[in-house]
């Protein structure tokens, strides 16, 4: 009998001692993560749509009617400033020109036969005055009807890209008719809508460093040079708020042409932002809050302003200081006013380890 006594208290203490430790852990285990906000200087980049065109983009168009003779370039092609492009016959300049330049001749011998006569004082010099300003019209004539016959031939008027061509070899054209369009892609402007918040902080921080601009292309992937904002639009559009920047970028290797659509993002420098983990944030009908542990270690939701994001962190405008402390992790495990047991970690430590799975 006092053998079974013995074996019975033996198992007590057994039984106590390890279950001991196990709720020990349990409690460890039940305490939630808490931390406060980072206040620090930092950047935030900011992404707008682009919309990228030629730095010169024309259209090129007949100047005179005529049936198109020649093309001498194909759609696509990289021409040089002042090569020639397109040749159209003219219908009526090149009798026109002939006529011009016949009466050129025969104002000039007349001229000359005249100019005979007055050095032998056997005409008046009134005389000679007339065949010579009949000489000058009719080189006036010539001269004009030549212009009218290099407008038949169009020729590029800065160095580009061909576009498409609307007109085809042995097409009547008309006066004004398109050919096709010269792009100067050396340099491109993108053109992007900035919301008014954002341009109010750019114009009073102008005296700074101008802010860096870069272009993500449609592919994800960052084009290699970046730009400089040089332009800011008169008016802001009354329905979205915003208004348009234009920023340049130069294009050595030709990458960019026009048309094309990017996202540009504006690197802006931010004094003593607050800084927060996005999952220490939930959200109730678009707001965004989080739970702020009070001194009686009790969680109250608390709505936040949220100015800018960035990679797993918010930048927090208002509704919290950075002496606050706010509940990390398990957020859908409490509920507002639930009283918790938690440990403390300092963002500076919760920081890189953010992208790891939360538990």
């Amino acid at each position: 009998m006092k053998r079974f006594i013995m074996f019975t208290g033996l198992c007590a203490v057994l039984c106590y001692t390890s279950c001991k430790p196990k709720e020990e852990k349990k409690e460890e285990e039940s305490k939630l993560l808490v931390t406060s906000p980072l206040q620090m200087d930092t950047t935030v980049t900011n992404e707008y749509v682009g919309q990228i065109r030629a730095i010169r983009h024309i259209e090129l168009r007949a100047q005179e009617k005529g049936y198109l003779q020649k093309s001498f370039v194909d759609e696509g092609a990289f021409v040089k400033k002042g090569q020639l492009l397109f040749q159209i016959v003219p219908t009526l300049y090149g009798a026109e020109t002939a006529k011009a330049a016949a009466e050129v001749n025969f104002a000039e011998i007349e001229y000359q036969n005249t100019k005979k006569l007055a050095d032998s004082n056997i005409v008046a010099p009134n005389e000679l005055a007339m065949a010579k300003a009949k000489l000058k019209k009719a080189q006036a004539e010539l001269s004009l009807t030549n212009v009218r016959l290099k407008f038949t031939e169009i020729r590029a008027p800065f160095d580009g890209i061909i576009d498409r061509l609307q007109v085809r070899l042995g097409s009547l054209v008309d006066e004004g008719d398109l050919l096709t369009t010269l792009a100067d892609n050396s340099q491109m402007w993108v053109y992007f809508n900035v919301p008014e918040a954002y341009y109010l902080d750019y114009k009073t921080q102008q005296h700074q460093a101008t802010p860096e601009v870069k272009l993500m292309m449609a592919n994800h992937k960052l084009f290699p040079y970046p730009g400089k904002v040089e332009t800011i639009e008169a008016d802001f559009d009354n329905e979205t708020g915003n208004i348009p920047f234009r920023a340049t970028f130069p294009n050595p290797d030709g990458l960019l042409r026009h048309g094309e659509t990017g996202n540009v993002q504006l690197v802006v420098p931010l004094k003593n932002a607050l800084l927060i983990p996005q999952k220490a944030t939930f959200e109730v009908l678009e707001k965004k809050y989080v739970f702020v542990v009070d001194k009686d270690s009790r969680v109250q939701a608390k709505e936040i302003n949220i100015g800018s994001e960035m990679n797993d962190l918010y930048v927090v405008t208002g509704g919290i200081t950075a002496s606050d402390k706010i509940l990390l992790e398990g957020l859908r495990k409490v509920k507002n006013n639930d009283k918790i047991a938690y440990n403390f970690e300092d963002m500076k430590h919760v920081i890189p380890q953010l992208r790891l799975p939360s538990e």
